[in-house]
């Protein structure tokens, strides 16, 4: 009779071992299935940061130029950009003086790191940062020639009085340097 418990026992155990083992497989996985989902679903809805500059201009219909590079529009303009920093932006039209503004584009707290990995690439949604820049351009100053005239001869007086040379007047010649001439060639 002891025998038979033994053996009883040792049947108990030993499917207590398996349905633990398969319990264990099933968690192990059910846990690789969920890994594999969210790594699926992290490619699929990756977080993305759109970054547009509006350029508006009172008037309308400026050329824009951002850090030199001249834009293919003209005012109203919206460009994509990806860094923030200081832009210098230069709106040209005709009558107008031309405006040139260093513009500062701060980082927002979100593009700071570590944020910055979560928000580029964790994010199942588009986070967007539109900047709006307004500039309201100058006429341009027109200047009567007599009274143009007046000022440069005005400037040339003091500049000659002071016996400093003028901007952009001649300096005295120097004498050439000697040339070298090479001497002819012969042809055999």
């Amino acid at each position: 009779m002891r025998r038979g418990v033994r053996n009883l026992d040792e049947i108990v155990r030993s499917a207590d071992a398996a349905r633990k083992r398969r319990a264990r497989a099933a968690h192990q996985s059910g846990a690789r299935f969920l890994c594999l989902l969210l790594a699926i679903l992290a490619v699929l809805s990756s977080g993305c940061v759109s970054r547009r500059l509006t350029i508006r201009s009172n008037p309308p219909g400026a050329k824009v130029f951002v850090d030199n590079y001249e834009i293919e529009s003209v005012t109203p303009v919206s460009v994509p950009y990806v860094y923030y920093g200081t832009r210098q932006i230069r709106l040209v039209r005709d009558g107008f003086e031309t405006a040139t503004v260093l513009q500062p584009i701060p980082t927002p707290w979100y593009e700071y790191f570590p944020l910055d990995f979560v928000t580029e690439n964790l994010l199942p949604w588009e986070i967007r940062d539109e900047r709006t820049l307004e500039f309201t351009l100058v006429p341009q100053r027109m200047v009567p020639r007599e009274r143009l005239r007046q000022e440069a001869e005005d400037l040339r007086r003091s500049v000659q009085g002071s016996g400093a040379a003028a901007p952009g007047a001649a300096t005295p010649a120097t004498p050439a340097a000697p040339t070298f001439t090479p001497p002819p060639v012969v042809a055999p």
